[in-house]
């Protein structure tokens, strides 16, 4: 096997891939760069110019190919960085990730030191930009703020830059901020870089830093830098799973382990420093956005922070994974990122002084920002919080006080006992006494970089703190002029328990400590998902099959396992399940039948039998209490036996075949390495990497003959891809071609994910909404939950946040639909006046019928709707309204219509966006109002049923018989308007409404209109209507009530059909009315006319007249109909009373509505009544039931009751109080009333079946009915009893409408 070969074969399982060193290119020299976004106002010291990947050891690695551009822009994230002697030259470090377009993730660790330029070129041309600097700005020290921008992200760029002027830090020399090539010298950043295929942190650092060290010691190193490089790429091995290996650096040997395989993978990103950074709250809040698929933005002037707390925050999502994009580190030049029109995690780079409020981004509306180093996040509005958070937030403290880590954020890294921090040549045990160090705390707690001190002043602190006689050894120092980095003896690499070093046992505690915060997040999803794998769908026969129709399939039954859960969790899960990350999780599960299990699901299902095995689950296990994790220990005590029994050793560090001469060793400057020897590897690598080679090379053999015996290998490759990519094309931009070219391809691919996403929602929310109340075939009973419709509505106005947010030109507010409306409200609201009538200024207005729903037109267009939200009070910003406006409009019916006029305005349009943006591609823009336009074809009340504490303007419309002369009345009316939320309490109307219409034919019509305010009702359920019977025409017949929501349009009507008078009908001067939601006209246009199923019917005329028709007329129901009525109705209230509470609706309808309880209970006892008319007066069942009433009080009286039993006599009272109570009631009501309310107290209070058999025993009984009644046959009784026994298992409520004015 060639060299080549050697090193590429054993890649999969090398510790590291390359090495790499960036720095400045001498033959190119200094070149600015313009993608930046270079201000030219500033400094040459502080401009950014391009830096060079000035080697790469090995050329190239099969596995990984070496990805230049990205490389060198993720190393020196901001470019060149050029300081004088008067500057900080302190070392630093940061890591970085590349996500490739398939997901998989390589790590790069890099050290960042200072080099003195010894080029004249160099030094040179810096004086000569320095002189036209100070000859062009000669106020520069205090340079001006950049001028504003036509774009966000230029503005962006410029708001990094202005706080970081020489005014805003120290003076870096005489000339503060200048150079002059006589008198100062000038240093250049140079960075080296090891790209790994695991994130080995501690390793990489701790290699790094001693190969640094062993350029800058006053002594050469041991052995030629290239004999340790070369050790590194070629001859140490990633340690095996479960396995700890040990490597020597250049001085010191380093130690890393790898999880086994059934624990948590590998993160070596220190949690200890992530949550002291924040704080557990806030970061428990970051985490929650993280799982919701929000996008992030990490804020920081230190690289590694940004690092370090997107890679420990994605760590806490196992078993999930980040679906979306990855920049932790955004380069100056990649700033357009931000305009990402999807979720993203990335981290900017602040600068010194950075005002947040001057940092202007692009979309705001589902924004977390995350400000590190001022220890603080903002969050976007309205989202469901994690389960449990407070008891997870107490669980984590305790782990983190265990560890003594203060649990509040921004606590000073140096208050951790016992942590070690390596600086220079010494490392040095820090322990927070607070001696004479108060006024390097002091300096520290103050210091605007949060803690980043000074290299020397954060030595000496930690020196302080720790030991009394270092302080005065520090006095001592001063005095004599050592600086703290030569103190190499003082406590430095001293032996720890057992031989291992401070840094060792630092090591392995914050190892310890992640793995145990880690756990507790793990045993949370343990808990949740427990039963996961019941409700994933397996479908598809083969791979091939589902693969194939991935995108058209249902993986996941959410509805059920929704039901299934505790409902404190629900708010969350129900957002959680509509995710990426969980519908990859799923879609890994499915895949699991024909492929091996991907490693974190496999881990996860272990870990769920493993819970199954100890705690079979039960019912209790539904249960919302907070179980804490119990396996803490025993993962730290893994870790710990692996790192204090290391299992493997590498090949040390040897001398190389190497020409003499070259590289010769200078103090302070990183030698020039020789090529030939770090291109290629051993031919003969270590027993442990042949061994895994071989056993790749087998196991892909065994790969290909599986692909070739069941499928044609690139037909499966292309279904793979595909179905793997699915709603993750955007996952990951390309860092290393910018060109114009690409970034329009990149935003072409924003703009069809963007339409794909919205098919998408559109296409699920239509099925959710319609296909269960097909299951019940069109009755509505199994609706949508609430909570499921509130997830996929906030799904909806998060999408439109980001397509209105695509490709802005100037950023204006934090929600750009809004801020798009507003421009649209100022344009239109000058033409408004003159064109108020016409229907195409005023987009989709319509004019409801006179004749057929009894109400003036009402007036609807964008700016009216914008207005109703401007007007509620309770919405304080402007994601706010414009979620409220998209709720309102979706209401309505208008959201494709409203917007399709909204984007009318095209010269609006254009002034607004950029060329790019997804509104001005109008083939996709027609499509995505169409997908839009297709959720008219079901009902929601996202509006009415959260904003709930607006007032709202109510029209209510007093419709008489037409008819007949009797068409108004003398008396004074009034309405009483109920709704889920509440009532209007009664409305007086005065006489002086009287309306006169006109129906299509011009018949003149009287009706009694009226508008009333009132705080949201909701949906309207019930009208009290009644007059006082004065004048001359008290008597009313009255047809309906309509009454409608004049901010969403809703009208609903509520039937009559009956009299309102003494004398007359039963002689009611009150009735409650039962309404239905008015269906909109058959002519309008069939998009709004599409409607779900009504509600329930009040009692109107068709009741009546199959209840009381007399003599033949009519139809009387039969026997089977009135027993099948009553059984449906009880049916219909169990059914309310199993769903859950939020989401039941009114029991007014099914107690009173035209086929509630009430109504069938009037069936039955008409069935054989006599009532024929008895000296032209009508009889009602309520007739009967006071006669029956009047013979029991008269019985007693006589005596004839006392031998009853007991419990009988009781009931016989129970009833009488009852009746008493009705009739001595100020309302009303009429004998119909009277005898509704009875059944409905009955059903409240569990008495009916009780009272049911008084009244069949009752002697009043055979002069009322026939022989053949219903209510005489003692076997269809006790049916009936046995039907309503049902009913005593719930807890019925009336509504106050319905028992007013009674007292029991």
């Amino acid at each position: 096997m060639s060299g080549t070969n050697a090193a590429s074969g054993a890649a999969p399982c090398r510790f590291a891939h390359y090495f790499v060193i960036c720095g400045i290119d001498t033959e190119t020299g200094l070149e600015p760069d313009e993608l930046a976004g270079e201000n030219f106002e500033q400094s040459p010291l502080k401009r950014t110019f391009k830096s060079k990947v000035l080697a790469h050891y090995p050329e190239n690695v099969e596995w990984n190919p070496f990805d230049q551009d990205a490389v060198n822009m993720l190393c020196m994230p901001k470019g060149l960085s050029f300081r004088t002697q008067a500057d900080s030259r302190e070392p630093q470090f940061h890591s970085f990730l590349i996500t490739r377009e398939d997901g998989s993730r390589t790590y790069g660790f890099v050290h960042t030191f200072y080099e003195e330029v010894t080029s004249p070129q160099i030094c040179s041309a810096m004086q000569t930009l320095y002189q036209m600097h100070q000859a062009e700005n000669p106020s520069s020290a205090t340079p001006s703020s950049s001028s504003s921008s036509s774009s966000s992200m230029d503005s962006l760029a410029s708001s990094l830059d202005e706080a970081d002027s020489p005014s805003s830090s120290s003076c870096r020399s005489a000339a503060c901020g200048g150079y002059d090539a006589s008198r100062d010298t000038l240093y250049v950043s140079k960075a080296l870089c090891l790209i790994t295929p695991m994130p080995f942190m501690h390793a990489c650092r701790r290699f790094l830093s001693q190969v640094h060290r062993a350029v800058t010691a006053s002594l050469p190193p041991p052995l030629p830098l290239e004999s340790y490089v070369h050790n590194i790429l070629y001859e140490v091995p990633l340690p095996p799973p479960g396995r700890s290996l040990k490597f020597h650096g250049v001085y010191e040997p380093i130690v890393c382990q790898r999880p086994g395989p059934g624990e948590l993978p590998l993160a070596d990103f220190p949690l200890g420093q992530t949550f002291p950074l924040l704080g557990v709250e806030n970061l428990v809040q970051l985490f929650n956005c993280t799982l919701l698929e929000m996008q992030i933005l990490l804020y920081s002037q230190d690289y590694q922070r940004l690092m370090t707390v997107a890679e420990g925050i994605t760590t806490l999502l196992f078993p999930f994974q980040w679906q979306h994009v990855y920049v932790p580190i955004l380069p100056a030049s990649l700033l357009h990122f931000l305009d990402a029109p999807v979720p993203y995690l990335m981290g900017l780079q602040s600068k010194e002084g950075t005002d947040r409020s001057k940092l202007e981004l692009p979309q705001e509306a589902n924004l977390c920002f995350v400000d590190i180093d001022n220890h603080c996040i903002e969050l976007p509005e309205d989202f469901p919080q994690f389960p449990n958070k407070p008891e997870l937030i107490q669980e984590l403290s305790e782990v983190l006080l265990r560890y003594g880590i203060s649990p509040v954020g921004g606590a000073p890294p140096t208050s951790v006992p016992t942590s070690t921090t390596t600086l220079g040549s010494v490392s040095v045990s820090t322990r927070h006494t607070g001696l004479k160090s108060q006024q390097a705390l002091r300096e520290l707690e103050d210091d605007g970089r949060n803690g980043n001190l000074g290299g020397e002043q954060l030595a000496v602190l930690e020196l302080l703190q720790g030991n009394a006689t270092l302080e005065r050894l520090q006095a001592l120092a001063k005095r004599t002029g050592v600086r703290v980095e030569a103190l190499r003896g003082v406590g430095g690499e001293g032996e720890a328990q057992g031989g291992r070093t401070a840094v060792d046992e630092e090591e392995l505690r914050n190892a310890k400590l992640n793995v145990q915060l880690r756990e507790v997040f793990a045993s949370r999803f343990t808990m949740m998902f427990a039963d996961y794998e019941a409700f994933v769908i397996q479908s598809a026969p083969d791979l091939e099959s589902w693969l194939t129709n991935r995108e058209q399939m249902h993986n996941f039954d959410k509805a059920s396992f929704l039901s299934d859960q505790p409902e404190p969790y629900l708010p969350f899960l129900s957002h959680f399940i509509e995710t990426q990350m969980f519908a990859t999780f799923i879609d890994n599960k499915i895949m699991s039948q024909w492929e091996e299990k991907e490693p974190l699901l496999r881990v996860f299902d272990g870990r769920i039998d493993k819970a199954r095995l100890y705690n079979v689950r039960a019912p209790s296990l539904r249960s919302s209490n907070y179980q804490r994790c119990t396996i803490l220990k025993e993962s730290a005590q893994a870790i710990e036996q692996r790192l204090l029994k290391i299992d493997h050793t590498a090949i040390h560090p040897h001398l190389l075949d190497m020409k003499i001469g070259q590289g010769k060793y200078e103090q302070g400057f990183f030698p020039k390495l020789q090529s030939d020897v770090l291109s290629v590897g051993p031919t003969n690598n270590n027993r442990w990497s042949n061994r895994t080679a071989t056993a790749q090379r087998r196991k892909d053999r065994h790969r290909q003959q599986t692909e070739h015996l069941t499928l044609d290998n690139d037909l499966k490759e292309k279904y793979m891809q595909e179905a793997r990519s699915l709603g993750k094309n955007l996952r990951q931009p390309k860092l290393s071609d910018l060109s114009p070219a690409v970034i329009a391809q990149t935003n072409w691919k924003f703009v069809e994910g963007l339409l794909k996403e919205c098919r998408m929602k559109t296409k699920r929310m239509l099925v959710e909404k319609m296909g269960r109340e097909a299951v019940e075939l069109g009755h509505g009973e199994a609706n949508i939950t609430g909570l499921e419709e509130n997830t996929l509505i906030a799904s909806l106005c998060d999408l439109l946040e980001r397509i209105w947010s695509h490709g802005l030109q100037v950023k204006q507010g934090k929600s750009a639909l809004w801020s798009h409306l507003l421009h649209y409200q100022a344009r239109e609201e000058t033409l408004e006046q003159q064109q108020a009538e016409s229907p195409v200024s005023n987009g989709p207005e319509r004019r409801k019928s006179e004749s057929s729903l009894g109400m003036p037109s009402l007036r609807e267009s964008v700016i009216q709707d914008m207005r109703h939200i401007q007007s509620m009070g309770e919405i304080k910003t402007d994601v706010g309204r414009a979620r409220a406006w998209i709720r309102l409009s979706l209401e309505k019916k208008l959201l494709s219509q409203h917007l399709k006029r909204l984007l009318s305005r095209q010269a609006l349009t254009k002034k607004l966006y950029k060329r790019y943006a997804f509104l001005r591609c109008e083939e996709e823009k027609e499509q995505f109002l169409f997908h839009l336009l297709s959720l008219n074809t079901v009902d929601y009340f996202c509006f009415t049923s959260v904003f709930t504490t607006i007032m709202i303007p109510y029209r209510a419309v007093i419709i008489p018989i037409k008819k007949l002369s009797n068409a108004m009345t003398t008396s004074n009316p009034w309405v009483c308007v109920s709704g889920e939320l509440g009532d209007s309490g009664v409305r007086q109307i005065t006489k002086n409404v009287l309306e006169i219409t006109f129906d299509s034919a011009f018949r003149p019509h009287t009706h009694i209109d009226a508008m009333f305010k009132c705080q949201n009702l909701g949906k309207l359920t019930t009208v009290q209507l009644g007059h006082d019977n004065s004048g001359l025409l008290a008597k009313w017949l009255v047809d309906c009530v309509m009454v409608r929501n004049e901010i969403t349009g809703h009208t609903y009507k509520f039937p009559c059909g009956r009299w309102l008078g003494k004398g007359v009908d039963d002689g009611s001067l009150e009735r409650v009315l039962i309404g239905e939601l008015a269906s909109p006209n058959a002519d309008e246009d069939c998009g709004r006319g599409c409607r779900t199923p009504d509600m329930q019917h009040s009692p109107g005329q068709t009741r009546r007249a199959s209840i009381t028709s007399m003599g033949g007329r009519g139809y009387k129901p039969t026997s089977a109909q009135i027993q099948e009525a009553i059984g449906e109705a009880v049916n219909s209230i169990c059914k309310h009373f199993h769903k859950p509470e939020k989401e039941r609706g009114s029991l007014t309808i099914l107690l009173c509505g035209e086929v509630g309880l009430v109504g069938a209970l009037e069936l039955f006892f008409h069935n054989g009544f006599k009532s024929a008319r008895l000296f032209q007066k009508t009889v009602f069942v309520w007739d009967f039931v006071e006669k029956a009433v009047a013979y029991m009080e008269s019985a007693d009286q006589m005596g004839d009751m006392q031998e009853t039993a007991e419990p009988l006599g009781l009931t016989c009272v129970s009833l009488c109080h009852y009746v008493s109570a009705i009739n001595s009631s100020p309302r009303n009501i009429g004998k119909d009333g009277k005898f509704q309310l009875l059944v409905c107290l009955g059903a409240r209070d569990r008495l009916l079946i009780q009272w049911l058999p008084l009244l069949v025993e009752c002697p009043v009984i055979q002069r009322m009915y026939e022989e053949s009644a219903l209510l005489r046959d003692r076997t269809t009784v006790n049916d009936l009893i046995a039907v309503l026994q049902t009913l005593h298992d719930f807890p019925i409520t009336l509504e106050a409408s319905l028992v007013k004015g009674i007292d029991l």
